[in-house]
């Protein structure tokens, strides 16, 4: 079927463990990526808000990547974090990232995440635009 779903499975433990995949892209050309954290290779990188965003984003990008896309494609953004003194670095790692692009973004305090040692998680959307898959 060519209108069919395309979906990104990195293998990350939690996506086998909760039954999610990294990305999935709809056929009008959407493509949504959960939640990234600074996950790498199954440990968490070492490294405050800043670097955790930044490897937060890579993962994210990661998934593009394997659907063709970039951060060139991105659309929208969303950056949660576990405490307002970290607004400034996070938002510091996007601006790097996707200055450029200029997502639409959202940046959010949540009470925390599944490991107390991560304190950003990020999603990403994006848009093959007149692209064939």
């Amino acid at each position: 079927m060519t209108d069919s779903v395309r979906k990104v499975v990195t293998g990350a433990p939690w996506e086998e463990q909760f039954g999610y995949s990294r990305a999935v892209e709809l056929p009008n050309g959407t493509v949504l990526v959960s939640g990234c954290t600074s996950v790498v290779d199954g440990q968490i990188a070492d490294g405050g808000p800043y670097d955790q965003a930044v490897n937060s984003f890579n993962v994210a990008l990661g998934a593009l990547k394997q659907l063709d896309l970039g951060a060139e494609h991105v659309v929208r953004t969303r950056m949660y974090i576990t405490h307002a003194r970290d607004v400034e670095e996070v938002g510091r790692a996007h601006k790097e990232l996707f200055d450029a692009v200029r997502p639409a973004a959202s940046m959010i305090i949540v009470s925390g995440f599944v490991d107390p040692r991560l304190v950003v998680e990020v999603e990403v959307e994006a848009y093959r635009d007149g692209e064939s898959a």
